[in-house]
């Protein structure tokens, strides 16, 4: 019998590179495309793609991503680029016939000013995070999109929230990254230039929690083997997605100290208050996720240790 075909969209990138990884490990075959042979923006590249593949299962890791400053530079971009990529894909999905979804979405989609820890059920219960609301936007689209596909269709797609995810293949640009792959660049390069301090966007007081992608990929790979009944009772039956956090959170002022003492920068950490710090804090509920007999196993030193080694090995 011929081996399922799993399409992972995303597949170069920090999230879907340690999917392939581990997916790679089971028994499917795996459809990676680059970009440069599929433009997941191209709606006809992506119908065409579909047609000519036997795609059994769909993986959607990819999206335009990026820190605060690049988040608030190009708004546009951001609810353009990725409200196409997962619309060609989703529909395309439906289109073909695929068995299994699994849609890759962001913390971010939950209001700013939300109950501690978020529950899945208060998306779309207060305003957005005004720096990041254009990617937000897009990726809630994409979790009703499931939603709304499995009611009229009766599909089986789903839709994961991870928190902030850092690890392997990270974008380290200073300029559009996050914060952990920014603060190591930032402070490695400091080092090396003997720096008397480094500043840092925001007063350091929100309060964030950090996934390693490869505690993702084993997530995503726990709810891809569940049967669609086992997935909606994890759901409660009340939407299609569920939160996939960390149980430890941290002030971004102790992860830059964290990240200092990984990265042996001697100088001054200054913390620039006039910048924005995004969103008070997000901490994720995962008890629907827990009941499952999912938790993850990298801890946020051993994570960021693990990120700088693989960071000193590409960039010498």
């Amino acid at each position: 019998m011929p081996k399922e075909n799993i399409f992972i969209a995303g597949a170069s990138g920090m999230v879907g590179s340690s999917l392939v990884k581990l997916f790679s490990k089971k028994n499917y075959n795996l459809i990676t495309p680059s970009s440069k042979n599929l433009n997941l923006i191209n709606q006809k590249e992506v119908i065409t793609f579909f047609r000519k593949n036997r795609i059994d299962y769909v993986i959607i890791a990819a999206a335009r991503v990026g820190g605060i400053l690049e988040n608030s530079s190009y708004p546009a971009e951001f609810i353009y680029h990725n409200t196409l990529i997962q619309s060609n894909i989703i529909h395309s999905a439906y289109e073909n016939n695929v068995k299994k979804l699994i849609f890759l979405g962001s913390s971010c989609i939950y209001p700013k000013l939300c109950p501690q820890p978020i529950k899945e059920e208060y998306l779309l219960s207060n305003y957005l995070e005004p720096t990041n609301e254009a990617y937000a936007l897009a990726k809630i689209s994409g979790i009703k999109m499931c939603k709304f596909y499995n009611l009229q269709y009766g599909l089986d797609f789903r839709a994961l929230m991870p928190t902030n995810l850092y690890g392997n293949n990270d974008n380290f640009d200073d300029k559009s990254s996050h914060v952990i792959p920014a603060l190591i660049s930032r402070m490695h390069n400091a080092k090396l230039q003997g720096a008397e301090s480094v500043t840092i966007w925001g007063s350091g007081s929100p309060l964030r929690e950090f996934l390693h992608v490869d505690d993702l990929s084993s997530a995503v790979y726990k709810i891809f083997k569940l049967t669609k009944q086992e997935f909606i009772a994890a759901c409660n039956g009340e939407e299609c997605h569920l939160n996939v956090g960390h149980f430890e959170e941290t002030t971004i002022r102790k992860l830059a100290s964290l990240i200092q003492e990984v990265v042996g920068f001697q100088g001054k950490l200054v913390f620039d208050s006039s910048l924005p710090d995004g969103t008070p804090r997000k901490k994720l509920d995962i008890s629907k996720l827990d009941k499952l007999g999912w938790r993850p196993v990298v801890n946020l030193r051993d994570g960021i240790s693990h990120v700088y080694d693989w960071y000193l090995e590409t960039n010498l």
